[in-house]
Protein backbone atom coordinates (compact mmCIF):
# COMPACT_ATOMS: atom_id res chain seq x y z
CA UNK A 1 0.00 0.00 0.00
CA UNK A 2 0.78 3.65 -0.73
CA UNK A 3 -0.28 6.46 0.06
CA UNK A 4 -1.40 7.29 -3.29
CA UNK A 5 -4.06 4.38 -2.84
CA UNK A 6 -6.35 7.04 -0.95
CA UNK A 7 -5.82 10.27 -3.05
CA UNK A 8 -9.65 10.33 -4.27
CA UNK A 9 -10.79 10.55 -1.02
CA UNK A 10 -8.43 13.78 0.03
CA UNK A 11 -11.00 16.14 -1.40
CA UNK A 12 -13.15 15.26 2.11
CA UNK A 13 -14.23 18.82 3.14
CA UNK A 14 -11.39 18.76 5.67
CA UNK A 15 -9.33 21.16 4.02
CA UNK A 16 -8.26 24.17 6.28
CA UNK A 17 -7.82 26.09 3.75
CA UNK A 18 -11.95 25.93 2.36
CA UNK A 19 -14.03 28.75 2.23
CA UNK A 20 -16.10 29.36 5.45
CA UNK A 21 -19.28 29.48 3.09
CA UNK A 22 -18.48 25.85 1.77
CA UNK A 23 -21.10 23.48 1.79
CA UNK A 24 -19.18 20.24 1.48
CA UNK A 25 -17.05 21.24 4.54
CA UNK A 26 -20.66 21.63 6.86
CA UNK A 27 -21.92 18.84 5.16
CA UNK A 28 -19.18 16.27 5.87
CA UNK A 29 -19.72 15.72 9.76
CA UNK A 30 -23.57 15.67 10.66
CA UNK A 31 -24.99 15.37 13.98
CA UNK A 32 -27.72 12.57 15.42
CA UNK A 33 -29.62 11.36 17.78
CA UNK A 34 -28.73 8.51 20.26
CA UNK A 35 -28.81 5.34 19.04
CA UNK A 36 -28.39 1.96 20.70
CA UNK A 37 -25.63 0.09 20.26
CA UNK A 38 -27.16 -3.12 19.52
CA UNK A 39 -28.76 -1.28 16.80
CA UNK A 40 -25.37 0.54 15.84
CA UNK A 41 -23.92 -2.78 15.08
CA UNK A 42 -26.50 -3.88 12.60
CA UNK A 43 -26.32 -1.09 10.62
CA UNK A 44 -22.18 -1.06 10.67
CA UNK A 45 -21.99 -4.33 10.20
CA UNK A 46 -25.09 -4.90 7.32
CA UNK A 47 -25.19 -1.10 6.07
CA UNK A 48 -24.02 0.09 2.64
CA UNK A 49 -20.85 2.31 3.18
CA UNK A 50 -19.85 5.71 1.34
CA UNK A 51 -16.32 6.80 1.99
CA UNK A 52 -16.54 11.05 2.11
CA UNK A 53 -12.61 11.15 3.08
CA UNK A 54 -9.80 11.19 5.27
CA UNK A 55 -10.20 12.18 8.75
CA UNK A 56 -7.10 14.35 9.19
CA UNK A 57 -4.02 14.10 11.53
CA UNK A 58 -4.24 10.31 10.63
CA UNK A 59 -1.38 8.43 10.74
CA UNK A 60 -3.32 5.45 9.16
CA UNK A 61 -5.53 5.21 6.50
CA UNK A 62 -8.90 6.97 8.77
CA UNK A 63 -12.14 7.60 6.45
CA UNK A 64 -15.38 8.89 7.73
CA UNK A 65 -17.74 7.10 5.75
CA UNK A 66 -21.96 7.45 5.78
CA UNK A 67 -23.37 4.35 6.04
CA UNK A 68 -27.08 3.38 5.46
CA UNK A 69 -29.31 0.35 5.94
CA UNK A 70 -32.88 0.40 5.10
CA UNK A 71 -34.34 3.69 7.04
CA UNK A 72 -31.00 4.28 9.27
CA UNK A 73 -28.58 6.60 8.58
CA UNK A 74 -25.23 7.22 10.57
CA UNK A 75 -21.83 8.34 10.12
CA UNK A 76 -18.79 6.40 10.87
CA UNK A 77 -15.00 5.27 10.76
CA UNK A 78 -13.78 2.82 8.72
CA UNK A 79 -9.98 1.85 8.82
CA UNK A 80 -9.55 -0.22 6.16
CA UNK A 81 -6.63 -2.68 6.83
CA UNK A 82 -4.36 -2.33 3.59
CA UNK A 83 -4.55 1.38 5.08
CA UNK A 84 -2.62 0.73 8.04
CA UNK A 85 1.52 1.19 8.57
CA UNK A 86 3.63 -1.75 9.52
CA UNK A 87 5.01 -1.38 12.89
CA UNK A 88 7.53 -3.53 14.09
CA UNK A 89 6.28 -4.27 17.44
CA UNK A 90 2.71 -4.68 16.40
CA UNK A 91 1.61 -7.56 14.78
CA UNK A 92 -0.31 -6.91 11.42
CA UNK A 93 -4.11 -6.40 11.42
CA UNK A 94 -4.41 -3.38 14.03
CA UNK A 95 -8.27 -3.32 12.49
CA UNK A 96 -9.48 -6.23 14.41
CA UNK A 97 -7.97 -4.72 17.73
CA UNK A 98 -10.22 -1.64 17.19
CA UNK A 99 -13.03 -4.26 17.29
CA UNK A 100 -11.66 -6.09 20.11
CA UNK A 101 -11.69 -3.50 22.21
CA UNK A 102 -15.51 -2.38 21.93
CA UNK A 103 -16.22 -6.69 22.40
CA UNK A 104 -14.03 -6.07 25.86
CA UNK A 105 -15.94 -3.31 26.87
CA UNK A 106 -19.13 -4.81 26.05
CA UNK A 107 -18.12 -7.85 28.02
CA UNK A 108 -17.44 -5.85 31.11
CA UNK A 109 -20.66 -3.80 30.75
CA UNK A 110 -19.32 -0.59 30.66
CA UNK A 111 -19.98 1.83 28.02
CA UNK A 112 -17.08 3.12 26.87
CA UNK A 113 -16.04 1.99 23.40
CA UNK A 114 -17.63 3.32 20.21
CA UNK A 115 -19.62 0.22 18.58
CA UNK A 116 -17.05 -0.99 16.10
CA UNK A 117 -17.03 -4.57 14.18
CA UNK A 118 -15.09 -5.64 11.32
CA UNK A 119 -16.41 -5.93 8.14
CA UNK A 120 -15.50 -6.14 4.10
CA UNK A 121 -15.75 -2.52 3.18
CA UNK A 122 -15.27 -0.42 -0.27
CA UNK A 123 -11.32 -0.89 -0.07
CA UNK A 124 -11.39 -3.94 1.33
CA UNK A 125 -11.60 -5.78 5.24
CA UNK A 126 -11.00 -3.01 7.99
CA UNK A 127 -13.10 -1.68 11.23
CA UNK A 128 -15.73 0.28 11.11
CA UNK A 129 -16.75 2.05 14.22
CA UNK A 130 -19.57 4.68 14.81
CA UNK A 131 -19.03 8.35 14.45
CA UNK A 132 -19.59 10.10 17.85
CA UNK A 133 -20.54 13.79 17.05
CA UNK A 134 -18.21 16.20 19.39
CA UNK A 135 -16.99 18.95 20.46
CA UNK A 136 -13.01 17.95 19.31
CA UNK A 137 -11.66 20.80 21.42
CA UNK A 138 -12.58 18.88 24.48
CA UNK A 139 -10.38 16.08 25.56
CA UNK A 140 -9.02 14.13 28.61
CA UNK A 141 -7.26 16.74 29.44
CA UNK A 142 -9.44 19.66 29.52
CA UNK A 143 -12.46 17.25 30.98
CA UNK A 144 -10.76 15.41 34.11
CA UNK A 145 -10.97 18.06 36.55
CA UNK A 146 -14.77 17.96 36.65
CA UNK A 147 -15.77 15.05 38.77
CA UNK A 148 -18.75 14.44 36.77
CA UNK A 149 -16.89 12.10 34.78
CA UNK A 150 -14.74 10.24 37.69
CA UNK A 151 -16.51 7.26 37.09
CA UNK A 152 -15.89 7.20 33.54
CA UNK A 153 -12.17 8.19 33.62
CA UNK A 154 -11.57 5.45 36.62
CA UNK A 155 -13.64 2.58 34.13
CA UNK A 156 -11.83 3.86 31.52
CA UNK A 157 -8.45 3.93 33.53
CA UNK A 158 -8.95 -0.24 34.78
CA UNK A 159 -10.24 -0.57 30.76
CA UNK A 160 -6.79 0.24 29.04
CA UNK A 161 -5.12 -1.55 31.92
CA UNK A 162 -6.55 -4.58 30.81
CA UNK A 163 -6.83 -3.53 26.99
CA UNK A 164 -3.00 -2.75 27.28
CA UNK A 165 -3.71 0.19 25.74
CA UNK A 166 -0.49 1.29 24.16
CA UNK A 167 -1.61 5.14 22.29
CA UNK A 168 -4.06 6.34 25.12
CA UNK A 169 -3.61 10.17 23.99
CA UNK A 170 -6.08 12.78 25.41
CA UNK A 171 -7.02 13.24 22.46
CA UNK A 172 -8.77 9.72 21.98
CA UNK A 173 -11.23 10.62 24.42
CA UNK A 174 -13.75 12.23 23.38
CA UNK A 175 -17.52 13.99 25.06
CA UNK A 176 -20.54 13.72 23.32
CA UNK A 177 -23.75 15.71 23.03
CA UNK A 178 -25.24 13.62 25.60
CA UNK A 179 -22.09 14.35 28.35
CA UNK A 180 -21.38 10.71 27.50
CA UNK A 181 -17.46 9.80 27.68
CA UNK A 182 -15.92 7.72 24.95
CA UNK A 183 -12.60 5.98 23.90
CA UNK A 184 -11.88 5.90 20.16
CA UNK A 185 -8.33 4.94 18.49
CA UNK A 186 -7.97 1.70 20.04
CA UNK A 187 -5.77 -0.09 17.57
CA UNK A 188 -2.72 -0.32 19.92
CA UNK A 189 -3.63 -2.55 21.99
CA UNK A 190 -3.71 -6.31 23.52
CA UNK A 191 -0.17 -6.75 23.11
CA UNK A 192 1.35 -9.92 25.11
CA UNK A 193 4.34 -7.42 26.34
CA UNK A 194 3.25 -4.79 29.04
CA UNK A 195 3.13 -1.99 26.51
CA UNK A 196 0.68 0.50 28.61
CA UNK A 197 1.00 4.35 27.18
CA UNK A 198 -1.66 6.87 28.44
CA UNK A 199 -2.62 10.36 30.04
CA UNK A 200 -5.11 8.76 32.77
CA UNK A 201 -2.42 8.46 35.10
CA UNK A 202 -4.89 10.81 38.03
CA UNK A 203 -5.94 7.88 39.83
CA UNK A 204 -2.18 5.82 40.16
CA UNK A 205 -2.14 4.32 43.40
CA UNK A 206 -5.62 4.85 44.68
CA UNK A 207 -8.43 2.21 45.75
CA UNK A 208 -9.96 1.15 42.94
CA UNK A 209 -14.27 1.28 43.40
CA UNK A 210 -15.76 -2.12 44.50
CA UNK A 211 -18.04 -1.77 41.15
CA UNK A 212 -15.33 -1.77 39.07
CA UNK A 213 -13.79 -4.50 41.04
CA UNK A 214 -17.05 -6.55 40.46
CA UNK A 215 -17.31 -6.00 36.86
CA UNK A 216 -13.73 -7.23 36.52
CA UNK A 217 -13.97 -10.40 38.38
CA UNK A 218 -17.65 -11.69 36.53
CA UNK A 219 -15.33 -11.06 33.50
CA UNK A 220 -12.60 -13.42 34.65
CA UNK A 221 -14.54 -15.66 35.98
CA UNK A 222 -16.05 -17.40 32.58
CA UNK A 223 -15.21 -18.06 29.57
CA UNK A 224 -16.76 -14.42 28.42
CA UNK A 225 -13.23 -12.77 27.84
CA UNK A 226 -12.46 -15.86 25.44
CA UNK A 227 -15.97 -15.36 23.93
CA UNK A 228 -15.87 -11.70 23.49
CA UNK A 229 -11.96 -11.62 21.97
CA UNK A 230 -11.79 -14.85 20.20
CA UNK A 231 -11.07 -14.50 16.55
CA UNK A 232 -10.06 -10.78 17.08
CA UNK A 233 -6.37 -11.28 19.22
CA UNK A 234 -4.18 -14.46 19.39
CA UNK A 235 -5.05 -16.70 22.38
CA UNK A 236 -1.78 -15.42 23.83
CA UNK A 237 -3.07 -11.97 23.92
CA UNK A 238 -6.23 -13.15 25.31
CA UNK A 239 -4.65 -14.57 28.36
CA UNK A 240 -2.98 -11.68 29.20
CA UNK A 241 -5.48 -9.75 28.95
CA UNK A 242 -7.53 -11.78 31.59
CA UNK A 243 -3.91 -11.44 33.40
CA UNK A 244 -3.38 -7.97 33.74
CA UNK A 245 -7.06 -8.13 34.54
CA UNK A 246 -6.65 -10.12 38.08
CA UNK A 247 -3.98 -7.68 38.60
CA UNK A 248 -6.02 -5.22 39.18
CA UNK A 249 -8.70 -7.58 41.47
CA UNK A 250 -5.56 -8.51 43.32
CA UNK A 251 -3.81 -5.48 43.83
CA UNK A 252 -7.07 -3.45 44.56
CA UNK A 253 -5.21 0.18 43.06
CA UNK A 254 -5.01 1.59 39.89
CA UNK A 255 -1.60 1.54 38.27
CA UNK A 256 1.23 3.45 39.46
CA UNK A 257 3.66 4.06 36.56
CA UNK A 258 6.87 4.34 38.16
CA UNK A 259 8.93 4.92 35.25
CA UNK A 260 7.65 8.04 34.49
CA UNK A 261 7.64 6.98 31.18
CA UNK A 262 4.24 5.34 30.19
CA UNK A 263 2.94 8.42 28.56
CA UNK A 264 2.05 9.00 24.58
CA UNK A 265 3.53 11.36 22.48
CA UNK A 266 2.38 14.03 21.20
CA UNK A 267 0.06 13.91 24.81
CA UNK A 268 -3.39 14.76 23.00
Amino acid sequence: MTGSDFDEYEDDGFDDDAEPDGDYREAAIRERDPIPNEVAEQILSEGEIEILGQMPWSSNATLLCDVRHGDHFVQAIYKPHRGERPLWDFPDGLFRREAACYELAKAIGWDLVPPTVVVDGPVGPGSVQLFIPCDFNQHYLTLNDDETHRPAFERLTAFDMVANSTDRKAGHVLLDRQDHIWAIDNGLSFHVEFKLRTVLWDYAGEPIPDAIVEDLQALVAGDALATALGGLIDEDEVEAAEHRARILINEGRFPVDHTGRRWPWPLV
